[in-house]
């Protein structure tokens, strides 16, 4: 069977970027784009090797990006991304794969389905082709425009495309190309091969292949990234002996209180559940079970606060945090402010993203008799 390996280009400045750390190290959504890269070539299956030509004085912080993925080597880069290139391709070149792709490490989106479709076409050599381009069509007008800023020219858009990346290529024919034409200035390595008269086949680009130029490219990126969940939450407590409840942190003068292994605080314990269950991690049990003794009478504004934290080290923000007592007594009304003040205050974020309510079950069932307190949360995040 033909090898593949991948050549990924993270050796540039990214001057236009404006970061305190090229682009290809800047965080999205808590992962940095070279990580993001990696991960989508690391875990392909036809992709047996990947070598990054970083910049020299970037080897420690790839080393903390590259953590984890086994077969990853590095090899410094050139003073331009051409440079750069072939010293890739010549590292590879010791045990030389059939095929290479060449990528652009400030594309972090790139999928498995492009990845397969370039190593795909490559393979199949249907049209005995050298090298393999994924290609978005242009929908815009073109317009040639002159150093003075005025139009000089509306150009045809017909049989002209975006150029993507990973770029396949059969390796000796890339490899020999950019030995030859080291010394020309070319834009990527599809026009190396052009320059060497070796014949380019295109593939369907991937318009979520976004290539991060500036901080506007990582903010869309980011944008398109995120999405707003909602998680549900529910808990009971039955009255027992006692003078007071605790509900939404707040300690409330009661003729009983709420029987649990906690301090039985209902609200945050939906609250709680709500949080999880927006980010699929379990429930209030499997982080805080009550076959614990250490969790005995313990507040419950950290169950709360650790479900937040959590949420937070996942990338994730609270929209909204929306709660319904469910009880005849003891009367929530007089409390409600200060118990969104309270919650407000456990998780560090504006009383405007709380609230609080409260309803009867008019005399019927287990609240209707005074027996205990029901409470709902829904918890609406951006992840």
């Amino acid at each position: 069977m033909s090898i593949c390996a991948a050549l990924i280009v993270a050796a540039g400045r990214g001057q236009r970027f404006g970061g305190e750390l090229p682009k290809q190290y800047a965080p999205l959504n808590g992962e940095r784009l070279l990580r993001r890269t990696l991960r989508a070539f690391c875990g392909h299956p036809k992709v047996r090797r990947v070598v990054v030509a970083i910049h020299p004085d970037d080897a420690d912080v790839f080393a903390e990006v590259a953590a984890g993925f086994a077969g990853v080597t590095s090899v410094h880069g050139g003073a331009t991304r051409q440079d750069s290139v072939r010293m890739g391709l010549e590292a590879l070149g010791a045990s030389a794969p059939d095929f290479v792709l060449i990528h652009d490490g400030a594309r972090p989106m790139v999928s498995a389905a492009l990845i397969d479709s370039v190593i795909a076409e490559l393979r199949a050599g249907s049209r005995a082709a050298d090298g393999v381009l994924p290609a978005l069509a242009v929908f815009d007008t073109m317009k040639r425009v002159g150093a003075d800023g005025w139009i000089g020219e509306t150009m045809p858009r017909e049989n002209i495309v975006r150029a993507q990346t990973p770029q396949g290529f059969r390796f000796q024919a890339i490899l020999d190309a950019h030995r030859k034409f080291s010394r020309e200035s070319l834009t990527d390595d599809a026009a190396v091969l052009e320059r060497a008269q070796g014949r380019i086949v295109t593939v369907p680009g991937d318009e979520t292949n976004i290539k991060v130029t500036t901080m506007e490219d990582l903010a869309r990126l980011a944008a398109a990234l995120t999405e707003t969940r909602t998680g549900q939450g529910f808990d009971v407590h039955r009255f027992g002996p006692g003078d007071h409840v605790m509900l939404c942190g707040l300690k409330v003068p009661h003729s009983h209180g709420l029987i649990g292994h906690s301090d039985a605080d209902v609200a945050l314990h939906a609250g709680t559940d709500a949080i999880l269950g927006a980010f699929a991690a379990g429930d209030i049990g499997q982080h805080f079970p009550p076959s614990d003794p250490k969790w005995r009478g313990a507040a419950s504004d950290r169950f709360l606060r650790h479900a937040y934290d959590l949420l937070r080290e996942r990338g994730g923000a609270l929209i909204h945090l929306d709660f319904t007592i469910i009880c005849e007594r003891p009367k929530v009304g007089p409390h409600r402010a200060a118990m969104v003040a309270s919650v407000a205050r456990i998780l560090g974020v504006e009383e405007g993203r709380i609230s609080v309510k409260a309803t009867t079950t008019e005399g019927l069932g287990f609240t209707g008799r005074a027996e205990g307190i029901a409470a709902q949360a829904l918890a609406t995040v951006r992840i």
